[in-house]
């Protein structure tokens, strides 16, 4: 642990959300004596975040809870881009419509978690769009193309393992980092803006930023990244089997979302309670130092934690309440995943990838071979066994002993 004077960076250190700082010493100066208005930028890819931004949101509350100002920025403008940083191939070209549509779904969880105002410590959220698209082509050569050399930008990972492939990579997304960089320019011209954070794989265009901000205006501008967030078994955070695991409760259902919280590996426990939840350090070392069958106590503060948060205390209310239902008693719970199947009936592999327990025909029968499915506690192993729900009635839908779900009638 490093010796920080401000709240911010006593945090951020304490619960484990540093990974590279350009200038630790300043930052922490800076933050202990003024307001730090600070932002991060998510681009609008999908109606949703998944939980891999988890810790860039928590990240900005953090900043707020430390009394400084966080903006969200919400990439309108860059998402037509597309970022090329770890892709192999461009990204799909969205329409003005999709984007302003994911926009407005990915507000949601923002608003859980910031408090938005007009105060000199309320959130603020900006759509890049509003000053990318008016930059004419011309005038951003002039300005803000005579600091990049292309032979720098060649060297960042994101171009440079393309081109090492021999991967296309299109002037369009060559220009993405120009335009990130200009964002912390603008953002510290408009907004007082002094801190970039982000990710790791951020670090590039982070950097970028506060030199085209040094070089134009001599800002002093600040960079901070977090380290790359992996599970225990080094696998990528936000990702499953079965997908990805949805902020938000139209991409994914609530119990879905407590449940993925409540299964995470012991070793993964204390970590995740530092960096998505509120609870204070004392609390978390007890829960982290439970050993045996009492780390599922430290799992079950944890998901309902994450799920209060995110999706709403009543949300990790339900969720708790369906699984005491469904493990404990051999019932189904109320707030399990459903899924209506019409008179006709629905074959089970489709059933198990339609409800994202499988994520394809061929795990699916790989599944029902090895005698994992069960329909109302019966062992299903034919891939054609159709299902079928008289109407009014249900069944219980189970793959192993941690995914439920219940089949109605359509």
């Amino acid at each position: 642990m490093n010796n920080y004077t401000s709240e911010l960076m006593r945090v951020l250190d304490e619960r484990g959300y540093i990974h590279q700082v350009t200038d630790a010493a300043g930052l922490d100066a800076l933050a202990a004596r003024q307001i730090v208005p600070g932002y991060i930028g998510f681009d609008a890819t999908a109606p949703s975040l998944h939980i891999g931004s988890l810790v860039q949101i928590m990240m900005l509350r953090r900043l707020q809870q430390a009394g400084h100002k966080p903006i969200v920025l919400m990439g309108g403008g860059t998402t037509r881009i597309g970022d090329p940083t770890g892709r192999d191939e461009s990204r799909k070209m969205l329409t003005d419509e999709t984007i302003a549509a994911n926009i407005e779904g990915i507000r949601t969880v923002f608003e859980r978690l910031l408090t938005f105002g007009e105060g000199p410590t309320d959130a603020v959220m900006v759509d890049n769009q509003d000053w990318l698209g008016e930059l004419g082509y011309i005038e951003m050569l002039q300005k803000v193309g005579t600091h990049f050399t292309v032979n720098r930008m060649l060297t960042f990972d994101s171009v440079r393992l393309r081109l090492e492939r021999e991967q296309p990579m299109t002037f369009l997304e060559f220009n993405y980092m120009i335009l990130q960089g200009y964002d912390f320019r603008h953002l510290a011209q408009d907004m007082g803006v002094r801190l970039q954070m982000g990710g790791s794989d951020q670090w590039g265009n982070i950097v970028n930023g506060m030199e085209l901000g040094r070089r134009m205006d001599g800002s002093e501008l600040f960079g901070l990244t977090t380290p790359l967030l992996t599970t225990a078994d080094g696998g990528k955070m936000g990702k499953t089997a079965s997908g990805a695991v949805w902020l938000n409760e139209a991409q994914l259902p609530n119990y879905d979302f407590w449940q993925y919280w409540r299964n995470v590996d012991d070793r993964d426990v204390g970590r995740f309670l530092r960096l998505f939840t509120d609870l204070d350090l004392a609390e978390i070392a007890r829960l982290e130092a439970l050993e045996g069958a009492q780390i599922n106590e430290a799992k079950t503060v944890l998901a309902n934690e994450v799920t209060t948060l995110v999706r709403g205390a009543e949300a990790a209310r339900l969720a708790e309440r369906t699984a005491a239902e469904t493990f404990a008693g051999g019932g189904a719970g109320s707030d399990l995943p459903t899924l209506a199947v019409g008179a006709d009936g629905m074959r089970i592999g489709a059933v198990l990838t339609e409800l994202g327990f499988t994520a394809s025909n061929g795990e699916a029968k790989r599944k029902l071979a090895e005698g994992a499915v069960k329909l109302d506690g019966a062992v299903i192993t034919e891939p054609g066994h159709l299902v079928t729900v008289a109407q009014g009635g249900e069944c219980k839908l189970s793959l192993g002993k941690k995914k439920h779900a219940i089949i109605r009638a359509q």
